[in-house]
């Protein structure tokens, strides 16, 4: 009988997210079955994993959240019209992740590998019987693609040496997410050409520069985190000491990844990625592609560093420019209408503190209750909207203004601008 106790603990979602993501890394590792009896084992490993990141949970607990889990996806297996309200708590961004999970099929399962197709053994077995059910080692040349489960132990993320070209607010919040995790300050250098904003980093205990060269010789994987029109001239600076251990990183809106292998020497490993500005307060929403040379594993460990940032997806690099003017800009149209919010409220006779103060709860928790519940957003506003209410008034007078059209105009012309920079 599992301990009552356990049942008390609540997880937030990024703990759960990090736990499913170290599970699918561990089946990857083994080359197993996504359906297979997990041992107590994995558990133990499953669990240093998340003591390293910060989350402090016992083997039992890791466990017990398993099980959770996946009589939850067979649930929805089952029953895949189920209400959002009859499903776990932050489900819907779970899902893919478990159906990753449950459903993998190793290609090697068909090629002599055993696998355990038996969902009703526990997971909670223990000792060398259940090292019977894991299938033999994956062969030499699988080995060498599943390197991205050496580079997320948290003994190797905290020896990865880091760099940033630039010292901007997205390299700040980038800094602090990343130290959040398994990194630490000694193994971080920045460069800028200015002393203006190193400051900020000396206090998290980071080492500063002025030598672009001195950063990249250093580092295993430096971020380019300059504006779009000094990429050119900072990569052509730095390529002579670009070498095959490294992973470039470019954060510049607009500059395209052929731009940037073009710069750099032959089979350079680039990713581009695009964080926003909440990555300050790890609330960001960072979405990365990976050029031609760049394989799964430099992606899922730029993924394990920057997890702490908030969510961080991956795509094509068509989808980039569109994040651009969906969250990179999208941030600005968020402020400016809770700006217009407490605007209105002081036009009311609101005092204009007290009005911004409320504004900004009001988005923080729309936000949060918006990405929580898994409910599409016209779902939600229409569960504030009362027949003759104040909200459907409210609402009527927006539309009357072309709120939604403006918005979409603006995402539009953000990622415009953003192509457009690229062609430049």
């Amino acid at each position: 009988m599992d301990d009552p106790g356990i049942k008390k603990q609540n997880w937030d979602v990024k703990e759960t997210e990090l736990f499913l993501e170290i599970l699918k890394d561990l089946d990857m590792k083994k080359c197993l079955d996504g359906r297979k009896v997990r041992n107590n084992k994995l558990f133990k490993v499953a669990h240093r994993r998340m003591t390293a990141a910060g989350y402090h949970r016992t083997v039992d607990q890791l466990k017990f959240r398993w099980k959770l889990l996946k009589s939850a996806y067979y649930k929805c297996k089952r029953e895949p019209n189920l209400p959002a309200t009859t499903k776990i708590q932050g489900w819907w961004r779970y899902e893919k992740t478990m159906i990753a999970i449950m459903e993998s099929r190793h290609p090697l399962l068909g090629a002599g590998v055993n696998s355990v197709r038996n969902d009703e053994v526990t997971e909670d077995s223990d000792g060398e019987a259940s090292m019977l059910h894991w299938p033999q080692p994956c062969p030499d040349n699988t080995a060498q693609n599943l390197g991205l489960i050496i580079k997320m132990d948290p003994e190797m993320d905290s020896q990865l040496k880091i760099g940033f070209i630039g010292a901007g607010n997205m390299a700040f919040g980038i800094a602090k997410g990343i130290l959040s995790g398994n990194a630490l300050p000694a193994n971080i250098k920045v460069s800028a050409p200015s002393s203006r904003n190193l400051g900020r980093f000396q206090e998290l205990g980071v080492a500063v520069t002025h030598s672009n060269e001195e950063v990249v010789s250093g580092s295993d994987l430096v971020f380019v985190a300059v504006k779009p029109h000094l990429v050119a001239p900072v990569l052509t600076e730095i390529s002579e000491h670009v070498t095959e251990r490294h992973i470039i990183v470019s954060v510049a809106a607009g500059v395209t990844l052929a731009t940037v292998e073009e710069l750099l020497p032959e089979n350079s490993v680039a990713i581009r990625l695009m964080p926003n500005l909440p990555c300050l307060v790890q609330e960001g929403a960072l979405l990365f592609a990976r050029g031609s040379h760049a394989k799964q594993e430099d992606g899922a460990l730029l993924r394990s560093l920057l997890h702490r940032c908030g969510l961080v997806e991956e795509g094509p690099e068509a989808w980039i420019d569109i994040h651009t003017g969906l969250s990179g800009s999208g941030v600005a149209f968020v402020y400016l209408f809770a700006e217009a919010l407490a605007e209105g409220a002081v036009k009311m006779g609101m005092p204009s503190a007290l009005a911004h103060s409320i504004a900004s709860q009001t988005v923080l928790g729309a936000g949060k209750l918006l990405r929580e519940s898994g409910k599409h957003p016209a779902q939600l506003r229409s569960e504030v909207c009362t027949p003759g209410g104040t909200t459907i008034y409210g609402l009527h007078t927006l539309e009357q203004g072309g709120l939604r059209a403006a918005t979409m105009s603006a995402v539009e012309s953000a990622t415009e601008r953003a192509r457009e920079l690229g062609r430049k």
